[in-house]
């Protein structure tokens, strides 16, 4: 019998924490993970005692045409990251050299979508202290970000220069349009 890896095992649980999510375009899990323990969890989901899309039986940003990584300001939903990260603080814990785990499927086939933060969550990310980003993606099976790497390509750059961002094969497969900036 083999032993699935740390890596595989967190984002197994990840997946699991994404089957709760109430988005229409994408279900998504994020998992913070400090001294080999889970410290925090979150799930694309509306705030607390406000209605989610299921439950209004559409998305404004399908009804609007929005393309994926793009209006974020439109939405009625708090990504998986963030939900992670407001759940930490809600509990008094502490993220600093944390690693955050995500995984992510599309709702309507359940096939496996690259699970890559935009650019709110990457800035909350940097912000929060952790260490680490672990990333499930269609083509490998896991993709490792260096949070202070995002941080230093921002300073050499500009963060729309980011080379993995959210959105991107989604607009084009969906119909919505171009490439997000």
């Amino acid at each position: 019998m083999e032993r699935l890896s740390k890596d595989q095992y967190y984002l197994q649980v990840a997946r699991e924490i994404g089957d709760r999510s109430t988005c229409f375009r994408q279900k998504m899990g994020a998992i913070i993970v400090r001294d080999d323990q889970i410290i925090a969890t979150g799930y694309i989901g509306a705030p607390r005692k406000t209605k989610d899309c299921l439950e209004r039986d559409e998305c404004i940003r399908n009804k609007l045409k929005i393309p994926h990584g793009t209006r974020y300001e439109v939405c009625r939903s708090v990504h998986a990251e963030q939900n992670a990260i407001i759940n930490a603080a809600r509990a008094g814990v502490s993220l600093l050299g944390g690693d955050m785990y995500m995984y992510s499927t599309n709702p309507k086939t359940g096939e496996k979508n690259d699970a890559l933060p935009c650019f709110f969550c990457k800035r909350m990310i940097i912000n929060s202290g952790l260490k680490r980003v672990i990333s499930s993606l269609k083509e490998e099976e896991i993709k490792i970000f260096l949070v202070d790497e995002w941080a230093k390509e921002w300073r050499e750059k500009d963060i729309f220069d980011d080379r993995h961002q959210y959105g991107t094969d989604q607009n084009i497969r969906d119909g919505l349009g171009e490439k997000p900036l």
